[in-house]
Parts: structure tokens; sequence; C-alpha cells
């Protein structure tokens, strides 16, 4: 029996998934065109048809997997949840996109295109900039409660957002201990220092 045809969009989907596997383990600069058109199965020629070549199919995984992590995030933060739980729905997030999907994560956290500072809006940085808006959001609400200057909720947010990811980075590689148990490590030392915080910290001398 005759093997049924893709589509153009089925045809799209495999090739975004074989260039994610290509992309996290070569990273971008040792990935090939011919290499994801070996895996998939396709002539050259179908790839640049589609993405019009390396780069192209690059941003389109980077996008896919920054929108995939960023929704993760948001779909677990909301105004009805207290800060401490904010704090762990972000980490478990992390840690869950990192044990579900390490290719994905391979590619946000590898090596974009020589002299490009992000593809499309979704490198890492740009994905990052966008959580910590979120978060901004959400220290905002507590800061304001508590007496602390609002205008510093940037500097906590990305602050809260990049040791969530430092984190993360270092447990992708180790796996131990379990994810629930870095999640509350994490939400422990974050929540702790934001109950304390006074509103005027000032530098410690001597």
């Amino acid at each position: 029996m005759r093997e049924r045809r893709m589509t153009a969009s089925e045809r799209r989907t495999q090739l975004v998934g074989v260039a994610k596997e290509v992309f996290a383990e070569f990273g971008y600069d040792g990935a090939s065109i011919e290499e994801i058109a070996a895996r998939a199965k396709v002539s050259k020629p179908v790839i640049y048809e589609h993405f019009g070549g390396k780069e192209g199919i690059y941003a389109v995984v980077v996008d896919r997997e920054s929108a995939r992590l960023l929704d993760m995030i948001a779909s677990r933060l909301g105004p009805d949840i207290g800060a401490r739980q904010q704090v762990h729905s972000s980490a478990m997030a992390f840690l869950d996109y990192i044990e579900e999907d390490p290719d994905g994560f391979r590619v946000l956290t590898r090596d974009s295109p020589s002299g490009s500072s992000g593809v499309s809006g979704g490198s890492m940085a740009g994905l990052l900039s966008d959580v910590a808006a979120k978060a901004e959001e959400v220290l905002a609400g507590f800061f304001r409660k508590s007496d602390i200057p609002v205008e510093s909720a940037p500097l906590y947010a990305h602050a809260l957002v990049g040791m969530i990811v430092h984190v993360g980075a270092w447990w992708a590689e180790v796996r131990s201990p379990k994810k629930e148990e870095v999640a509350a490590h994490i939400t422990a030392l974050c929540y702790l220092g934001l109950a304390r915080l006074p509103s005027d910290p000032q530098p410690h001398v001597g």
C-alpha cells in the first residue's frame, strides 16, 4: 500500500521536530541542513522551500520552544495565589519543561547564529525578559502591600528569574535531587528573602 503523502503543514511540523533534535545535539554552528534532511528523509530543497535555510528553521524552533516554556510558566501564575506559591509554581514549570523536553531546553541555552543577538526575538535572553516582566507584575502587587518601593520590582524580578534559570541549568545536567526538592529549596530561599526585604536596603560597610 502506498504511503500517504504528508500535507505541507504536517511536513513543516515534522521538519521542526527533527531540526530541534539536530540543533540540541550539535548546536547551531555544528548543525547542517544535510543532517536535518537526512534524518527527515527529505531532500535539502524541501527544507529551503519551507524555511529558506538553516537560520530560518532555527528561528522557528527557538520561537516555538520559547512560547511553550513561557506558556507553561504563565499558566501557573496569577493574582489569586500568594507570593510563595508564585515562586514555587515558576520553579516547577521550568523544571517540568527541562524534564519533559531536554532537547528544547538545550536549543534554548546553546549557541545561536554567530553575530546575532537573538533569532526573531526568541533567544533565551528575550525569553527571560518576558518571564521577568510577568514576575515583575506579581512582585509589584506584593511590594505595594508591603510598603516596598514598586520601582525596585524589575531588579528583584530579574534576580529571581536568573536564580531559577541557573539552578535549572545545573539540575538539567545532574538530575539530583528530585525536581520537587529543588523547587522547594528555591522557594524557601526566594520567599524568605522577600518576606524580610527592607523597604530601603543599605550597603553594608565594614
